[in-house]
């Protein structure tokens, strides 16, 4: 029988093999980790009703959207979305 790494079942299949270092707090390996975490923070933003925006912009603009967020104490993403709104709003 073969282990899968995301399987909880057969996890104690290699209990008996002795590792150096700090024991595992999770079963899964760090890739299967952050698998399981994207889905789940996906799915938290779709239940909030949040969309996803993806957006290339030079290292220029990058720089100046940094610096604005560091000095209004906000993340990038909400500075970005505060943004959009004024500027929507001006539209309209």
């Amino acid at each position: 029988m073969a282990k899968e790494s995301f399987d909880r079942i057969t996890s104690d299949l290699f209990a008996n093999e002795v590792r150096r270092g700090r024991p595992k707090s999770n079963p899964h390996s760090r890739q299967v980790q952050l698998k399981i975490n994207k889905q789940k923070q996906t799915l938290r933003d779709k239940q909030n009703g949040l969309k996803r925006i993806e957006l290339k912009v030079d290292s220029e603009l990058f720089d100046k959207l940094n610096t604005l967020s560091d000095t209004q104490e906000i993340s990038r993403a909400e500075l970005i979305t505060k943004l959009l709104h004024a500027q929507l709003n001006q539209i309209n």
